[in-house]
């Protein structure tokens, strides 16, 4: 393959990493699509790289046509994707993180760092057989560890974060201390949370003798549907009470699962109890978490509450001095000056664009200008230049079609109901840079994959229905205008 060509696949690769990231959420992103080497194009097909088979079945059957539709738009080399196991793709993944020191073995409780979807009765199948034999030593390929990148000397602190760092800072420095048990970290998408939740786990294991468990709240709630289904609650309810800190991210997930929330409020009794540490983010804080029950979110809101502001342009101007600083790329101020500006909502975007200009002044010799910044990230720039809400959209719609409000995030499956709804999420995922997940939870907790389906079934109806079509355009007309 030639040079341009090697340079062409991967810039594609970045934005379609990128668009993916956008799609279904930072924790699904670190959890599955960052763990994806890119391989060798043959013919017309790429070949993507994983390094377990069950990642490679998990990737192929959640996102497998999404990769290729990408692709698709992305290269006009590519028609079609392969997935392949390589056991070489975790290495040249780990080659690629910053070495960091090396941390004491951890207890055997501490095992429960994010895991996969995957039965837990499976789990120990494979871990069991000769194929898989680890010599009793944690599976690290079969869970995330923490983030080494997210550490506190590399958080940047300003107003709005300021009195969350400092909160974490003491948790880290004297885990379970009065006032501070437990710590909850609110505010929106991108803003720091799982920073500062991977730097305070990150701080206390290298002091040894503790043990740290981090996981999702959706991946709480699998773990403990999996323990049911294979008939081992108790050695779930042992493990994670076992913990010397437990720290659940993006808890608003558990809203509605109630059989979950109820395990983790015994859970979080449990631990406290014991005199252990319990940290949780949410997107809103406990008094506004509405969808979970008056106990749980008494006992939430009993520590320390610490939210995480909108960043100021001084505080995106710093976070992209240092991350710029970091690469050794040279970054001109006027360039980190016009995205401070641009992208003002999520600091996460805002990194991303960042990599996102650097990786291509890297890959194609050229400095980083204005003007390169502007054609590289026209997609981004383009998608924060609209101001419409989700809440917006619904309202629009269901004043068009003449529906409740409410149906938009009711249950109801009638046709008058869930056209309308599917255009909703259509005009969601086209107008907003809302993640598939989060478009999701403003329709009812509705899972990421149902509006991915909403999103491809209107596109389909468009080109049959000029009607429809006509319809869903003057929509997109109004709430733009």
């Amino acid at each position: 393959m030639a040079p341009s060509e090697t340079d062409s696949l991967k810039i594609s690769w970045l934005r379609i990493c990128e668009r993916l990231k956008s799609e279904v959420g930072d924790v699904e992103y670190r959890m599955w699509i960052q763990r994806i080497t890119l391989g060798p194009l043959d013919e017309d097909e790429i070949v993507l790289y994983l390094p377990e088979r069950f990642l490679r079945d998990w990737v192929r059957a959640q996102y497998g046509q999404r990769l290729q539709s990408l692709w698709r738009e992305e290269s006009p080399l590519v028609q079609h994707v392969e997935l392949r196991v390589d056991k070489k793709a975790q290495r040249a993944a780990s080659a690629d993180e910053t070495p960091a020191p090396s941390e004491p073995t951890m207890p055997a409780r501490s095992n429960i760092s994010i895991m996969a979807k995957e039965d837990a009765a499976a789990l120990e199948r494979e871990s069991s057989s000769p194929s898989h034999s680890t010599g009793g030593e944690v599976r690290n390929d079969l869970a995330v560890p923490l983030d080494r990148r997210f550490t506190f000397d590399n958080f940047v602190v300003g107003k709005p974060n300021e009195f969350a760092y400092a909160c974490a800072g003491r948790v880290a420095d004297h885990p379970a201390s009065p006032g501070f048990n437990p710590l909850f970290l609110y505010g929106g998408v991108g803003l720091g949370k799982t920073h500062l939740m991977h730097a305070i786990g990150l701080k206390l294991i290298s002091r040894g003798n503790i043990s740290v468990a981090y996981m999702s709240a959706e991946k709480f709630m699998y773990r403990f549907i999996a323990s049911m289904q294979s008939k081992s609650q108790m050695e779930f309810k042992e493990q994670l009470r076992s913990v010397d800190v437990l720290m659940i991210d993006d808890l608003q997930f558990l809203i509605g699962k109630n059989s979950t929330q109820e395990e983790f409020f015994h859970t979080f009794n449990a631990l406290v109890d014991a005199g252990r540490q319990i940290i949780v983010s949410a997107d809103k804080s406990p008094s506004d978490l509405s969808g979970l029950e008056d106990r749980l979110r008494t006992r939430l809101g009993c520590g320390m509450v610490a939210d995480i502001h909108a960043t100021t342009f001084e505080l995106r101007i710093s976070i992209l001095e240092a991350k710029a600083k970091a690469s050794g790329t040279p970054v001109p101020p006027k360039v980190l000056e016009y995205l401070a500006h641009k992208i003002t909502t999520n600091v996460r975007e805002l990194e991303g664009a960042l990599n996102r200009l650097i990786a291509h002044a890297d890959l194609v010799g050229r400095p980083v200008t204005l003007e390169s910044t502007q054609d590289v990230l026209k997609d981004m720039l383009k998608a924060h230049e609209r101001r419409v809400t989700i809440d917006e959209i619904q309202r629009k719609v269901a004043e068009h079609f003449n529906i409740r409000l409410t149906d938009m995030s009711s249950a109801r499956r009638a046709r008058a109901v869930a056209r309308p709804r599917q255009i909703a999420m259509f005009l969601a995922k086209q107008l907003t840079s809302r993640s598939l997940p989060e478009i999701g939870r403003k329709f009812g907790n509705r899972d990421h994959t149902t509006v991915m389906h909403a999103v491809n079934r209107v596109s389909e109806l468009m080109e049959q229905d000029p009607g429809l079509a006509e319809s869903v355009e003057l929509l997109r007309h109004m709430l733009e205008s």
